[in-house]
């Protein structure tokens, strides 16, 4: 899975992370008006919906159907959904869907309080549910929650976090995304993270997925872009956020991290017009201002007609 290192994927989960907990309501059509944009401003990789109970998290209810939508429209995008065990796998591969991701907590506490299950069960759940969906012929992705702190147990043992994504890489996981799931890595620690998770993961299968609850998201990515990470998460116009962190401020946001690879001599291939245009739809279906850091400075110079992009 060897890159080019000047190049930078970005995943937007502003479909799945950033929709998930939103109090308006947001019709399938207009989530998949969102995925659209998004493809035309050349991000090439979405986290699109999650198989969860529609019970737990009704704003992905519709998983299956948008699913249907995104596979026939837009054939050549990078579409994965997020599972939470067997179940939501075989539901997933019914759809059609061809990535999917797990989510382990890495403290004992966050997995009772989110999942009613302990740490080691699971780690049990995660890995047959990756070694279910290999057999499936599916990419996979892997997230290694509360990697940095715990919002019940504090600080997390970068050894604890440093075994969980060695045992998801060896259950097959093609991608193990290490996530500050609220928002409180600083730089310091983002780098000495990823240096060691470095020894038990190749570098072109690590991920990073942070949270701008302290303001420090896009200075994350920076350093974790600086131990070798090429693979982030982020979420146009930051949409989403931590519930088990009052006050945070949402997930890294993709025009962010794209103006910051920009400036710094790595590629994405994304347009911020196009993505501003996104920001836009976002705010009109949401209610709710949005945009990252730079958000002020990216509508002044890209003001006016020019910031359209190219619909295909």
């Amino acid at each position: 899975m060897s890159m080019n290192p000047d190049t930078l994927i970005i995943t937007d989960v502003a479909p799945r992370d950033g929709l998930q907990n939103q109090q308006v309501a947001v019709p399938t059509e207009a989530k998949l008006e969102l995925i659209r944009l998004l493809h035309a401003a050349g991000v090439a990789s979405v986290e699109a919906t999650s198989f969860v109970s529609p019970k737990a998290v009704p704003q992905m209810a519709d998983a299956a159907e948008l699913m249907e939508h995104v596979h026939r429209e837009l054939p050549g995008l990078r579409a994965s959904a997020l599972v939470p065990n067997l179940k939501g796998l075989q539901r997933a591969q019914a759809a059609g869907v061809r990535e999917v991701a797990v989510v382990l907590s890495a403290t004992e506490t966050m997995n009772l309080k989110n999942i009613n299950m302990g740490l080691a069960q699971a780690t049990e759940v995660c890995e047959e549910t990756l070694l279910a969906a290999r057999k499936m012929g599916l990419r996979t992705r892997a997230y290694v929650a509360v990697a940095f702190d715990c919002p019940f147990e504090g600080p997390t043992a970068p050894d604890t976090v440093l075994r969980l994504a060695a045992a998801m890489h060896r259950a097959g996981a093609d991608e193990i995304v290490i996530a500050d799931t609220i928002g409180s890595a600083a730089p310091g620690r983002v780098k000495t993270h990823f240096e060691a998770l470095r020894q038990a993961v190749p570098v072109d299968q690590l991920a990073a997925h942070f949270h701008d609850t302290r303001g420090l998201a896009a200075a994350n990515a920076w350093a974790a872009i600086e131990a070798g990470v090429r693979r982030l998460d982020a979420s146009v116009g930051g949409i989403g956020g931590c519930p088990f962190a009052p006050g945070a401020a949402g997930n890294a946001a993709t025009e962010d991290l794209v103006l910051m690879a920009e400036g710094s001599g790595l590629a994405t291939q994304i347009s911020l017009p196009g993505l501003l245009q996104a920001v836009a739809y976002a705010e009109a279906r949401l209610g709710m201002n949005l945009g990252g850091r730079s958000i002020k400075w990216l509508r002044r110079r890209y003001a006016g007609p020019e910031a359209a992009p190219a619909r295909t």
